[in-house]
Parts: C-alpha cells; structure tokens; sequence
C-alpha cells in the first residue's frame, strides 16, 4: 500500500485478527448455511413429490414428476437468487451494504415457512405454490451473495481476508450436509412410525399419505437458521470502507469501527475527500472497462462456467445414486424409503467429499493463492469427470460402485477445494470500492445462469437414468470446467495485497495527487505563489 494512503484503509488493513472478525464470519456464514439448505433440500424431496402428485395407476411405475415440472422445482429459485443478486448487489453499492442485509434474511425465513404450504389440493396448486414461494426465497438468497462476500471483505485485515471470506462460503458445505442429514432423519422418523410397503406389493400406498408431512417439515425447517441470525445481522456496523469512502464520514466509520475492533482511525477530511474525488468512475465508464474490464470479464465467465458443473453436480445426484448402486430401485421400495435413502447418499457424498473441500480453500488459500487453487480445481474436475464419462458403462456395474463414488466425490472435493470457493472471493477483492457490491452480484448472477443451464438443460440427460444420456452429460461437464480453466486467466492473484492497492484505487489516488503537485509546482516557478 502507498505510504499516503488513508489511516482509515490502512488501519482496516493491518488490523490484528480480533474476536469480531471471527464473529462476522459466522454471522454472515449462517446467511449461506441457510441459502444451501433451501436451495439443495428440494433434491430430496423432489422424487417424494412426484410419487405424491404424479402417480398414474396406468403406467405401474411409481410417480415421478415430469420434465418440465422437475426443472421448475429445483430450477425455479436459481431464477430469483439471479435477480436477488443483481437487485441487493446495487442497492448495497447505492443505500450501504448493512441497510439492505436485514431484509434477505426477512424473505428467506418468510418464503421459507410459505414453501411447505398449499393454497389447494390438486398438484397444479402444490407445484404452484411451492414455485411461487420458492422464487421469492431464491430473492433473498441472492441478496446474500454480495451483501456477505463485500461485508467479509471489508472487514477483514488484508492477511486473512482470503481465509475469512472463503470461510463465510464453507458454511454452504455445512448447509449441504444439514440438507441431507435433516431429510434424513425427518424421513426416517415417519418410516419408523407410518413405514409402507414396497411398490411391487402395494402400488398405492407404497406412498404412505403421511409423508405428505414430510416434504414440508424438510422445507420449512430452512426458516430456522435465518431467523436466528437476524438480530446479530442487524448489530453489525456499516463497515468502515463504505462510511468512509463513499459516504465521506471517516469519523463515523472510527466509531463504528471502534465498537466492534480493536482500533485507532484518525479523521483526515481533506485526503478523504481527495480520495473520494480520485475514485468516482462509475460502473458504465470507459475508465473502468479499461482497468477492470477483463477482471469482470474473468469473474462472471469462470463463474457461469463453475456453476454449471456444480449445480448439475448437486441437482442430478439423486438421478445418478440408483445408478451408483447406492439407493435402491424405486419399483422395489416405499416413497418414504426412496427418499430416506437419497438423503443418506447425498450426506454422505457431501460430508467426505463436499465438505472437506471448502475447508481446505480456508486454510491453503493464503499460502497457495487464489489464482493456482482455481487453476488446480478446474482442471482435477474435468480429469474426473472426463473419467466418469469415458468409463461409466464399467464404473456403473456393482462390483464398481464404490470407485464410482470415490470419482464422483472427488469431483465435488475439487469443486469446493477450487473455483466454488475461489471465484466467490475474487469479485470481492479485484473491484473499487464503489462498485465492488455491484460487480459481485454481476459474477454471482453470471453464476446462476450457469446453474439454471444445469437445470433446464443438463437435467434433461440425467432424468431417464439413460447411460448414454449421462455419459454424453459427464463429458460436456468435463468441457465447460476445461474452459473455465482457460477463463481463470483473465483474473489475477489477490493474495497479501489491500484492497485499495488490488482495485487501483490508492494508484488512482497517487496519479490525482501527482497531477495536483505539478500544477501546484508549475505555479510556484512561473511566480505565482
């Protein structure tokens, strides 16, 4: 960092790790616990929702939900996280990013309760409401993206800030793993006590009419986690970089700074405002497409990249575990079974594979760097996978299942321990500070995209169980992360730096003090002073 960069920034940077850093981390991390249980509980639950609604005693086979219906289910609150994103990214660059970081939690606890009810019996008003809802919870879920990862980044000191924000994203593993575990055990409960029959033996109430319950309960426990957050969220000070770099109020950012860490920020109106004066571009300039362009650029593509493969990861497991051999076949077990089974393979996936690998993001990234973890996940993903779809008639036998797990877990391990984690870091530390909200959600939107290609279209080749269909899936996969690797080129390396020193702002700040000092020098020889 400059040596005349602002004490504000500068105190902010070199901060020690204090109790508070360590409390914004899981204030803002139970925000993501919540957003993956509500996102990835409904793969639980969806194959229980099709054997409800959509059994058709003409065909012998039991429910299952239709394509299109399948795709709005799970894909639907991809649609309105997208929206919460681009929505809450600029209104937290516009009003600050603490005054809208309430109103995500509200929406997620309310559509989350709303989710498990029905306006009416038939499965036209089920499905409705639940999509209906489920759009609205997906809102608030995007607020959170930006809103968490800007908080997070702004204010951690510049050793740590890596771990800190990757560590606010791992609690999605944990959310994950909830997500499975909770189904699991609610599941279970009512096989316990209300347990049917095999479909073979009882077609029609191999459906137990009790798991009617099921879904909903697995749905509206969501509420809880965000309801808890929400008064912490609400103590959180606005941070200190926006107080005092867009709003202008250096001594309002040392107090607020001041109530949670360990502190000394010194008030400098006239360097502030210079500062503020160097920095104002805007989002649409030429002057940030010039600086900031092909970052924005790397950021959003790697992303939408990412998320493809994830989301298709996440979203169609339930589609490949009977192929895996680790859930049974559906003709030969109860509704309430099929669903418990899931939920075990889908906990178990998640607790070896996918949560180690957020885990190992927190405690390399600072030593390894963002740039070469990304690197390394993109390219171990599309190995794996690239595996899975060249070889899958062979992995798919019985006596190879479990080397199919350990291909499929490792492609999850990589994910996490790669660009899931690091491409929600990166928009959080290459952009000014005026626009670092906005960009985020642009790169999270992006994302999202991705994740709806996964669910309009990847779940198309996953549905059937059709081996030819999921190889051709394995291997498209396997492209889009070898693109993404090619695409991580476009960012560069955050680590140790500050955030005023990544984003140009102090070095846009030293050329307007240059220029003043010239003109200030020009004067004085010319006999002006």
């Amino acid at each position: 960092m400059a040596s005349d960069s602002l004490t504000v920034l500068n105190a902010l940077d070199t901060a020690r790790t204090q109790w508070y850093h360590v409390t914004a981390v899981v204030i803002a991390g139970m925000g993501f616990f919540t957003d993956a249980y509500d996102l990835f509980c409904i793969t639980t639950v969806s194959k229980l929702l099709g054997r409800l609604y959509y059994y058709d005693p003409a065909t012998h086979a039991p429910g299952k939900l239709p394509h299109s219906v399948n795709n709005w289910v799970t894909g639907v609150a991809l649609v309105g996280t997208l929206t919460g994103q681009l929505v809450f990214g600029w209104l937290g660059d516009k009003l600050g990013r603490k005054k809208v970081y309430g109103l995500t939690l509200i929406l997620m606890v309310i559509c989350a309760l709303c989710s498990g009810l029905s306006f009416g019996y038939s499965r036209k008003v089920v499905i409705g409401t639940l999509c209906f809802f489920r759009f609205w919870l997906g809102f608030g879920i995007g607020g959170d993206y930006p809103l968490s990862a800007t908080i997070m980044s702004e204010y951690a000191n510049k050793r740590t800030r890596g771990a800190f924000i990757a560590a606010v994203f791992a609690m999605q593993g944990v959310g994950i793993i909830f997500a499975g575990l909770v189904s699991m055990i609610v599941s279970k409960v009512f096989l316990m006590n209300f347990g049917g029959k095999a479909f073979t033996t009882d077609e029609v109430f191999s459906t137990e009419p009790e798991a009617d319950y099921v879904w909903r309960i697995v749905l509206m426990l969501g509420a809880l986690p965000a309801l808890l957050t929400y008064y912490w969220r609400m103590k959180m000070p606005e941070t200190g970089r926006y107080t005092a770099i867009i709003e202008g109020n250096a001594k309002q950012a040392a107090i607020d700074m001041g109530k949670v860490l360990d502190i000394e920020i010194q008030e400098e109106g006239e360097k502030l405002a210079k500062f503020k004066a160097a920095n104002e571009y805007s989002l649409l300039s030429n002057e940030f497409f010039m600086r900031h362009g092909h970052h924005l650029l790397g950021t959003m593509t790697t992303w939408f990249l990412l998320d493809i493969a994830f989301y298709s990861q996440n979203l169609t497991q339930k589609d490949i575990f009977p192929t895996m051999g680790l859930v049974s076949n559906a003709k030969n077990i109860s509704a309430l079974r099929e669903m418990f089974e899931t939920s075990r393979a889908m906990f178990v996936i998640a607790l070896l594979g996918t949560f180690p690998g957020y885990w190992f993001t927190v405690f390399f990234i600072e030593k390894i760097g963002r740039f070469k973890i990304q690197l390394m996940g993109f390219f171990m993903m599309s190995v794996f996978m690239a595996i899975i779809g060249v070889k899958y008639d062979y992995l798919k036998t019985k006596e190879h299942k479990w080397t199919f797990a350990a291909l499929y877990g490792l492609t999850f391990f990589f994910a996490n321990f790669g660009p899931n984690s690091t491409t929600f870091v990166l928009p959080a530390e290459l952009f000014p500070t005026r626009v670092r909200s906005t960009c985020h959600a642009l790169s999270a939107a992006s994302g999202k995209a991705g994740a709806m290609v996964s669910a309009f279209g990847v779940q198309q080749y996953t549905q059937d169980g059709n081996a030819h269909k999921i190889k051709k899936a394995m291997l498209f996969l396997a492209f889009t992360n070898m693109l993404g690797f090619c695409c991580t080129f476009l960012v560069t390396e955050t680590k140790g730096r500050s955030l005023e020193e990544i984003s140009g702002e102090d070095e846009k700040q030293n050329e307007t003090q240059m220029k003043s000092n010239k003109t200030d020098s020009g004067r004085q020889d010319d006999g002006w002073d």
